[in-house]
């Protein structure tokens, strides 16, 4: 989908990115897992996808003004790995044409955020962030069931391919 405003296209590309890395982490479990959580004082997997969803919600909906569907109706019918994955990503593509349409002056607007008052794009930006907090979250909860973590931004200690150049020595850091 293309933006309105080429310069924000960035914006689209990072958000509808960003959902198929969180959705790759979540395919990773099995519904066997979702109950499981490391510790008693931490959230089940399945409590991290629902929050996922609800708090996109509340981001999108409230922050930012998009029409969204009621609380109520955010969470999957069928409370499978299947079912939230595909609701993450049907939610994700309702949200793109609201995106594509925004103007350079809407996004530097300021909104309610919480308590203070903030720039759309800084909005936005923190949506994305708190969405790799919970994905980075579940990939070490991948970690302690034994289950391989998926390449997100480069390879994992599970995942690789040729021509993977990470920057993992001195030497790496110093390639122009």
């Amino acid at each position: 989908m293309n933006a309105g405003d080429p310069l924000f296209q960035h914006l689209l590309n990072t958000y509808e990115s960003e959902t198929a890395k969180t959705n790759s982490v979540w395919m990773r479990f099995t519904d066997a897992d979702l109950d499981w959580q490391p510790d008693s004082i931490s959230r089940t997997v399945r409590q991290i996808f629902e929050h996922q969803l609800l708090s996109e919600r509340r981001f999108f909906g409230e922050f930012l003004e998009s029409a969204e569907p009621a609380p109520a109706e955010v969470l999957p019918a069928d409370k499978t790995l299947a079912g939230y994955a595909f609701r993450l990503n049907e939610l994700c593509a309702g949200r793109m044409p609201f995106l594509a349409e925004r103007s350079q002056e809407w996004w530097l607007q300021s909104a309610k955020f919480f308590d203070v008052e903030r720039e759309r794009i800084w909005i936005f930006w923190r949506r994305v962030l708190h969405t790799t907090h919970h994905r980075t979250q579940l990939t070490q909860y991948l970690r302690q069931l034994g289950k391989p973590v998926p390449a997100i931004y480069g390879p994992s200690a599970d995942e690789s391919w040729d021509g993977a150049d990470p920057t993992n020595t001195v030497q790496a850091a110093g390639r122009r």
